[in-house]
């Protein structure tokens, strides 16, 4: 009981200084992570098992880790490494495309397809945002999209937050579709061993029911304010200017396909997204070897490090036993009626990550839906899906409640345009709440 005690109290505690955001985020959860290990593990437990067990080094060095033949579930319990190493194999490849001048390109390349008119520019980069975030990770995608938008609204005499508004949305939606897009569905596809297509199958398909409503929401939300006093220019920026290595170029390029074709084909091939990871972020180095040191310094190893010590507090109360008591006290109240179920895990996380970050949350929540499913007997596939779904969009609600969130609204503030809860809340609440409405008429009318 003890053990237990002190392991929730080190997990609220984190939670807490993460919202107050006085500390840099990996400091508190290494930090409550090094806790676990040294006070409920060490001297209370006095159980160097679970200390080996939450560390979880030894899979790493098997060959299930790097290639699984059989099931590609990974143990939940610790660190989970396969989210850790694919993250960072992701963030190279990422960096390495940033160099060359790919992201800006891009942009500039679908602004000029659609005749730099605003309207258009608005309705094609939500879409792109949607689109990039199914690959990449959702941070990167705004963190290069609103830099560019704010560069074309100095170009169109067009008001920016309304574009980055609905990008940051439409990033966080994307990002739920597969696998890769979110980290919280890294973290549950590598925990409970989900390929690419079933994510796609599942959360891609409500991804896609959703994408068109928002985008008809946000049409409509922004579409006079967008006009007022746009313009098309007479001189237009030329996106192959925006490539800054030809060569380089070429071979992010090609990196990309190749990382996009091994993560939709990884059931097949049995190659683990660590090694995926590993592969592209190598390809990455060895064919920039002058910017080797360039692109390792740019590489987030801050959330890296975040990762780790919030899977050693997960790793607490997992051991200790309180996700299993959290999972009873969610059969209890809802009756074991799997529509009450349902609608508490997709509603409590949506509300839950508007305003703690999605990462822990759905890190905690794994072993939960995974001990509800042995002790009640419900489909596990139909849990993770809700769960899914419920963190990545519940987080889009607020300015605090995704990282990608409070990228876009730092470079609006940044530009001169700072964004206010107020204004963000006023559109992005709605439009939180009509996907996760969708989501669970999806749910329901498929899964029960």
């Amino acid at each position: 009981m003890l053990a237990q005690t002190v392991a929730v109290v080190i997990f609220i505690a984190m939670f807490i200084l993460i919202v107050m955001d006085k500390i840099e985020r990996h400091h508190i959860t290494i930090g409550c992570g090094v806790l676990t290990l040294v006070v409920v593990f060490g001297m209370i437990m006095k159980d160097g098992d679970a200390i080996i067990r939450t560390l979880n080094l030894d899979p790493i060095f098997t060959t299930h880790f790097w290639y699984s033949a059989g099931s590609s579930e990974t143990a939940s319990s610790g660190i989970n490494w396969e989210t850790i190493i694919f993250i960072a194999g992701m963030m190279i490849m990422v960096e390495g495309m940033a160099r060359v001048g790919f992201f800006r390109w891009l942009c500039l390349k679908i602004a000029s397809l659609v005749k730099y008119k605003t309207i258009p520019v608005f309705i094609t980069f939500m879409i792109m945002s949607a689109v990039l975030a199914m690959f990449i990770d959702s941070i990167t995608v705004i963190l290069f999209l609103a830099a560019v938008t704010v560069e074309l609204a100095k170009l169109l005499k067009f008001n920016p937050v309304p574009v980055i508004l609905s990008e940051i949305f439409c990033a966080n939606l994307g990002g739920s579709a597969t696998m890769c897009g979110d980290p919280p569905n890294i973290i549950i596809g590598t925990s409970l061993g989900y390929s690419f297509f079933d994510f796609i199958n599942n959360t891609g398909v409500i991804a896609g029911i959703g994408l068109v409503f928002t985008v008809i929401y946000f049409y409509f939300a922004f579409r006079k304010e967008l006009r007022e006093g746009s313009v098309v220019p007479e001189k237009k920026p030329v996106p192959r200017d925006a490539i800054k290595d030809m060569p380089g170029f070429i071979m992010s390029t090609v990196i990309f396909l190749i990382a996009v074709v091994l993560l939709v084909t990884h059931a097949e091939t049995h190659l683990t997204v660590a090694f995926i990871g590993v592969l592209v972020s190598v390809l990455t180095l060895i064919t920039a070897p002058k910017h080797i040191v360039y692109i390792l310094k740019k590489v987030d190893y801050k959330t890296l490090l975040f990762f780790v010590g919030l899977f050693m507090v997960v790793g607490g109360l997992e051991e200790t036993g309180v996700l299993v008591v959290i999972a009873e006290f969610i059969g209890k109240i809802s009756g074991g009626n799997l529509f009450a179920i349902c609608a508490i895990i997709l509603w409590g996380s949506a509300v839950a990550s508007a305003f703690v970050d999605n990462i822990p949350f759905a890190a905690t929540m794994i072993p939960v839906i995974k001990s509800m499913s042995a002790t009640m007997g419900i489909d596990l596939d139909m849990l993770a899906w809700t769960l899914s779904m419920g963190t990545d969009i519940g987080g889009s609600a607020t300015p605090i409640g995704a990282s990608a969130n409070v990228v876009g609204t730092a470079v609006c503030a940044k530009a001169g345009h700072p964004i206010g809860w107020k204004r963000y809340c006023t559109t992005a609440v709605p439009a939180t709440v009509i996907v996760v409405a969708i989501s669970m008429v999806c749910i329901f009318v498929r899964y029960i």
